[in-house]
């Protein structure tokens, strides 16, 4: 049942010096592309791959409802998490636009949202259950809601793979998710409410302050239930498509599929995998570092630093997607520049 536990594969050492020899002889002065040169030579370990590529990124969204919302914690209706699935698979989302960009293949997954049973082109309806639980009041999920949820994230990520895919984003949607995961994030660091709650969707002053005060209750509620336990604070407090994004993260893993973490809710899903199974860690690369407040917390946690910080906060995988870009430069400048001796010029300094 906690497969989640098994080993992870371990980076091709041998590809990564493979590929720092090689940075080592391109016409440039030694580490002057720096984040560049860092990402090619990451991947290039993780793809066993002295050149490594990126020639089907998979992103897949996560998509579920909030309980929370009644305590009025978002500027907008709960509705909106359907019409934003309908509109992802569409093709009319941020997301959709930058899968489109980067020929990457477009995963949209209903992992629980509330209403009626619905048919969408291009969604996978899973409905675990129509939404969480309120969790000022009780717990978001059962302990078995939750590994269902971390289950479908595992299947996206084993079914990226057998699609051929070379690199994995997971992004999310959910109307209230941002309370959900700084809820997480607070048990995970063992903060309060005021370190790790930002605005989220765009609320007023006033509603930050509920929202704080949201969270504080349930943390002091549950707090004997989670203690220090990752999986529990996903049940106490998360979402169903945070709980499928750490799934999915550990997977990738597992497997041996290169991971790109998005902002502030999907970094809170990379820490919940990483203490679950510590060695998730190395097969992640970061996009972004978002505007969200209490991000920049969360990438210190993971020693993180993200490719790009264009103050993006709107989710879907947004960010990791306009990452693909920086990605595929570093791998397409690590295989295609010119070594010295191919250009006939001396590397030595004088």
């Amino acid at each position: 049942m906690n497969w989640w536990l098994d080993a992870c594969k371990t980076p091709s050492e041998e590809a990564r010096q493979q590929a720092e020899a090689r940075q080592l002889q391109l016409t440039k002065p030694t580490g002057s592309l720096s984040e560049l040169e860092r990402t090619a030579v990451q991947l290039a370990a993780l793809q066993n791959q002295a050149k490594p590529e990126v020639t089907l990124p998979w992103i897949a969204i996560f998509a579920g409802d909030h309980g929370v919302m009644e305590e009025n914690i978002s500027a907008y209706p709960q509705a909106v998490t359907r019409q934003m699935l309908q509109n992802i698979a569409s093709g009319g989302a941020c997301i959709s636009v930058i899968a489109k960009e980067y020929q990457a293949q477009l995963q949209v997954i209903d992992c629980g949202s509330v209403g009626d049973a619905y048919e969408y082109a291009g969604v996978e309806r899973h409905c675990i259950i129509p939404g969480t639980a309120n969790f000022a009041k009780q717990l978001a999920m059962t302990e078995a809601q939750c590994i269902d949820a971390v289950n479908l994230g595992r299947q996206s990520a084993e079914k990226a793979l057998a699609q051929g895919a070379s690199i994995y984003i997971a992004g999310e949607m959910g109307i209230g998710n941002t309370c959900s995961a700084s809820a997480v994030a607070c048990f995970l660091l063992n903060e309060p409410a005021e370190q790790l709650t930002g605005v989220g969707t765009g609320i007023r002053a006033e509603q930050l302050a509920h929202k704080k005060q949201v969270i504080d209750q349930a943390l002091a509620l549950h707090k004997d239930y989670v203690g220090t336990d990752a999986f529990k604070a996903l049940c106490a407090v998360g979402g169903l498509e945070i709980a499928a994004m750490a799934g999915a993260y550990i997977r990738c893993a597992q497997i041996g599929l290169p991971i790109v973490v998005d902002g502030f809710i999907s970094t809170v899903s990379a820490l919940v995998a990483v203490r679950l199974n510590s060695a998730v860690r190395d097969w992640m690369l970061f996009g972004h570092q978002s505007a969200e407040y209490g991000h920049r917390r969360l990438l210190d946690e993971l020693k993180a630093e993200p490719l790009l910080k264009l103050n993006l906060r709107l989710g879907e995988g947004s960010g990791a997607g306009a990452s693909l870009g920086v990605i595929k430069l570093a791998c397409s400048l690590h295989n295609n520049m010119a070594t010295f001796a191919e250009a006939a010029v001396t590397g030595e300094k004088v």
